[in-house]
């Protein structure tokens, strides 16, 4: 897999475009801001492989939120792990090991001159509780989730994985179904893809940015750099063979659009991304 040449010019386009809030107003360029949304000290990284054997090596894995600022509106990509896990300084125990938010995403909305009724859409990449920890927030915006998805999630009894409690509002929210990709604001720039095979409606999202280029926002369809180099599912993914079609589905379209993939568990790609109120455009 010649995935190289798109690794390099990762590191490349992201240390030299980040840009922060107090630069000169771009109205007509789509910016993206990258937010720390907790992080889990896993156990045993064993869980994310293709067999789910022990190795005996643990790591700390961020869980990202990135907001999209659009010329027509906001784009909220995941919602990370709950705001009410930051009253617990030892974290929450877990399946995994231990989950952890230092500054409510409520918090880190605010720095940015943001609240709840601002975002125009949520982009929920699926229903974990990891990625859809706050989306109950966000009544007043525009869900954008595979209809799959949302099915899997409201079902009786919850899969693995889904806490039904943190999105249990969208009743109140308007809810986009999703049954293939989509053009956000319709003209090219923001991109959800459709990628299933961790869920059975997972999504992943594509920008093209006027200076840093176009990327790929994994969602989970990798959990680590490793695992995406090596294509490999999980062994509890929901469909191992799927998860490996979206896979090369997503790598020919990085080779095509000459795009960067980024895997927005893996801690170098977190650090790899200007954190807000900085940005990418």
């Amino acid at each position: 897999m010649a995935l190289g040449l798109w690794a390099s010019s990762f590191c490349i386009a992201c240390s030299g475009s980040a840009k922060t809030a107090t630069d000169s107003p771009q109205s007509q360029r789509v910016r993206l801001y990258t937010l720390d949304c907790g992080h889990f000290e896993i156990d045993d990284m064993g869980f994310f492989s293709a067999d789910g054997k022990p190795t005996g090596k643990g790591e700390r894995m961020p869980v990202p939120c990135f907001v999209i600022r659009h010329p027509k509106g906001i784009l909220l990509w995941d919602t990370g792990l709950k705001d009410s896990t930051a009253q617990s300084k030892e974290g929450v125990k877990d399946l995994v090991g231990r989950e952890f938010v230092d500054v409510p995403l409520s918090e880190r909305l605010k720095a940015l001159s943001l609240s709840p009724s601002d975002i125009t859409f949520v982009g929920l990449s699926h229903l974990h509780a990891d990625h859809a920890g706050n989306a109950n927030q966000f009544t007043s915006s525009t869900w954008l989730l595979n209809r799959h998805e949302f099915e899997n999630g409201t079902k009786t009894p919850p899969a693995l994985g889904i806490d039904p409690s943190v999105f249990s509002e969208y009743r109140k929210a308007n809810i986009k179904l999703l049954d293939a990709d989509y053009d956000v604001f319709g003209d090219g720039s923001v991109r959800i893809l459709q990628t299933p095979g961790h869920t059975p409606g997972h999504q992943s999202l594509e920008l093209h940015l006027a200076n840093s280029g176009a990327l790929v926002l994994s969602g989970d369809l990798a959990h680590s750099r490793a695992n995406w180099k090596g294509h490999i599912a999980p062994s509890w993914n929901f469909d191992r063979a799927q998860t490996q079609a979206s896979m090369d589905r997503v790598e020919g379209l990085l080779r095509t659009e000459h795009a960067r993939f980024v895997v927005q568990h893996d801690p170098e790609d977190f650090a790899s991304l200007p954190k807000a109120p900085a940005f990418l455009d």
